[in-house]
């Protein structure tokens, strides 16, 4: 899951790049005692590429980069996984418009992939413009479930307002 709360609960601020990338594999880069750095190296060095987090390396503090970046380190975390199923919860909240972009284009590529994508945006338009199906929920439960082609703000925002 990629949180909202990015800073608050999204990263470890003490740590690097590599080891926030690393933090979901551990088992897979331990050896019988140690991390093997090798190993933890190229596989965040390929999440590192794939995501174009711009910094100077894999040993940059994840603290000194930007929102947009450390979303990106955030999510190489979780797809380092190879996750069947995502949930991106205001994915693009805080983070440039450029940056912003870079995440709609993963999204997309990720869903080619058959991965699987829960979205959660305060942004309507961005909703419309990224999901194929939308679920509005209220009062614990759902109201209304409606694929790409009926989704328009007026009807989500009318879904929403029948709860």
């Amino acid at each position: 899951m990629l949180t909202e709360a990015r800073k608050k609960n999204g990263f470890i601020g003490c740590m690097t790049i590599q080891e926030n990338m690393t933090l979901t594999i551990l088992k897979e880069i331990s050896g019988r005692l140690l991390i093997d750095g090798k190993r933890e190296r190229r596989r965040a060095g390929e999440y590192f590429q794939k995501l174009n987090v711009k910094a100077p390396s894999l040993d940059t503090p994840i603290t000194s980069l930007s929102g947009g970046n450390q979303q990106k380190v955030i999510l190489a975390k979780w797809l380092i996984t190879q996750l069947r199923v995502l949930l991106l919860d205001e994915p693009t909240r805080g983070i440039d418009v450029g940056t912003k972009s870079e995440i709609y284009k993963l999204m997309l590529e990720l869903s080619a992939k058959g991965i699987s994508i829960v979205m959660i945006s305060s942004e309507l338009p961005e909703l419309i413009a990224m999901c194929d199906r939308f679920v509005v929920l209220g009062k614990g439960r759902v109201q209304k479930v409606l694929e790409k082609k009926e989704a328009s703000e007026v009807a989500i925002l009318r879904a929403a307002s029948n709860t």
